[in-house]
């Protein structure tokens, strides 16, 4: 009876009251927790370890934790033959670079190289080429995919040969690179960055001539590589300098001229750009292999020689003698490995495999006769090593 008087005198009403007043006490403690919650996540964020940035602008547990080491392959002077003034074309294009050349050109992140020549249409060409050494180069634009079927990704154009056919050749060469996926080198005051295994790479090129980046304005070179140091941890230098020739083998310490122009001294200009912030310096020009050289830790390799020149480059003696070479290079810019992987040209200019070693073994003679307190040298495989000379 007791129980059945209490139920009767509370109100429905009352009861229901109480009901929804248990319905948000309880969403009201859940909202608070799930507040408790969204608060110390936002703590935690604000409080978490901030992401440190060294020299180069690259974030260094980024360096650390995910990238990895870059392999660079570089050849020289490239021309794969020309259609002017007359016709000196291969009945097959893919003939110029052979397979076995090609597999080893497929090991590299980065694969770089000097064309010397125009892929362009054009038809009129600024150098008079009736005067004694002076040509023109003038390539079938569709060689373009040739290269990026081999596999490059960078060519240099600061070159005398860039611009025989003026400007629109010049472009008609940048744009047909481009569209293939090839990035060119070499443009006033231009820097390329490329992003290879987590690494922020820089290349820039230079040559003896103004209207590219000049190897003669020491100054103006310096302040882009340092601009290219801020922002890439690994920074490539491509060098056009130097006389040409077999009879241009050594390299000195002095400006070189080639029929009265001033090619510049490539020592000098190497070890600056090394000073100012370059990991690896890639040389060419000179049609014929040089020496090499560690400077502060760093490599320079004073010229590749010719790698590709179909019935144009001579293939005479030392002039033959070509290379690829392959540079390891760490996330920090510290080389780890390199090595030359000798090639020789054979009489239409066309490269191969050198069973011989003959490249290895010039390289060899000119860096103990061009550099003799070197602690760099080479072995019979043609890998660079370290030498103690104490």
């Amino acid at each position: 009876m007791l129980n059945q008087r209490l139920k009767a005198s509370f109100p429905v009403s009352f009861i229901s009251c109480c009901f929804l007043l248990g319905i948000g006490i309880g969403l009201l403690i859940r909202f608070q927790t799930q507040t408790s919650t969204k608060n110390e996540t936002s703590v935690k964020t604000a409080t978490a370890p901030s992401v440190k940035i060294d020299s180069t602008g690259i974030s260094t547990s980024k360096k650390l934790n995910t990238a990895k080491s870059v392999t660079i392959q570089a050849v020289g002077d490239i021309i794969p033959g020309t259609n002017y003034p007359n016709y000196r074309l291969p009945s097959n294009p893919n003939q110029l670079i052979p397979k076995s050349v090609r597999a080893y050109l497929s090991r590299a992140d980065v694969l770089f190289g000097n064309i010397e020549t125009t892929l362009t249409n054009y038809r009129y060409s600024t150098k008079d080429i009736s005067r004694g050494q002076v040509f023109a180069f003038r390539s079938p634009p569709e060689y373009a995919k040739l290269f990026a079927d081999v596999g490059f990704d960078v060519f240099n154009i600061a070159n005398n040969h860039a611009r025989d056919f003026g400007m629109v050749g010049f472009k008609d060469t940048m744009n047909n690179l481009k569209n293939v996926g090839i990035e060119t080198i070499g443009h006033k005051n231009k820097i390329l960055f490329l992003e290879k295994n987590n690494n922020k790479i820089a290349m820039i090129g230079f040559a003896p001539y103004g209207f590219y980046n000049s190897i003669h304005d020491l100054e103006a070179a310096k302040a882009l590589v340092k601009k290219a140091r801020k922002k890439a941890n690994i920074v490539v230098i491509s060098m056009h300098a130097g006389a040409e020739g077999t009879g241009a083998l050594h390299t000195k310490n002095k400006t070189e001229y080639f029929y009265g122009e001033n090619r510049g001294n490539s020592i000098k200009f190497a070890r600056t750009m090394i000073d100012a912030g370059a990991d690896l310096l890639l040389g060419h020009g000179p049609h014929v292999p040089r020496a090499m050289e560690i400077y502060k830790g760093k490599l320079i390799a004073y010229s590749l020689g010719n790698f590709l020149g179909y019935r144009t480059l001579s293939t005479v003696a030392q002039a033959g003698y070509s290379m690829i070479l392959e540079v390891k290079i760490s996330p920090e810019g510290s080389l780890e490995k390199a090595k030359i992987i000798p090639v020789r040209m054979n009489k239409q200019g066309i490269p191969y495999i050198d069973q011989n070693f003959n490249t290895v073994q010039l390289v060899r003679y000119l860096n103990q006769y061009d550099f003799p307190q070197s602690t760099l040298e080479i072995n019979q495989k043609g890998e660079l090593v370290l030498a103690n000379k104490n």
